[in-house]
């Protein structure tokens, strides 16, 4: 499952959140924080594992959950590469819009402003 199906889940967002938070914990102190079952949990969490972005470590009989930094470094990488192309487009438009006013083309924009 990649990054993006993986988180499209609210509780499996909330799970990354909570780790953003509170740093390791164990997959029981996540499901405390839930109205969900702990089976329900486990499988948000092996989501987040197969999708890397969580990682687990076992100490003892517990698994200890983290976020992955490696995965949140392309999601962020992801979301400045869709800025920079939004930015792009905004200016662009702006221009146009500009341009389209100074030639007295187009009136409607003041309804715009």
């Amino acid at each position: 499952m990649d990054l993006f199906s993986a988180l499209a889940d609210h509780n499996r967002r909330r799970i990354i959140e909570i780790l953003a938070s509170r740093g390791q914990l164990s997959a029981s102190q996540i499901s405390g924080k839930f109205n969900v079952s702990p089976p329900a949990i486990s499988q948000h969490l092996k989501v987040l594992r197969e999708a890397k972005l969580v990682k687990v470590a076992k100490k003892a009989q517990m698994r200890l959950y983290r976020i992955n930094p490696d995965s949140m470094s392309k999601l962020e990488g992801w979301a400045h590469k869709m800025k920079k192309v939004w930015n792009y487009m905004f200016d662009r438009m702006d221009q146009l819009l500009k341009s389209g006013e100074k030639k007295g083309g187009v009136k409607w924009l003041k309804i715009l402003k």
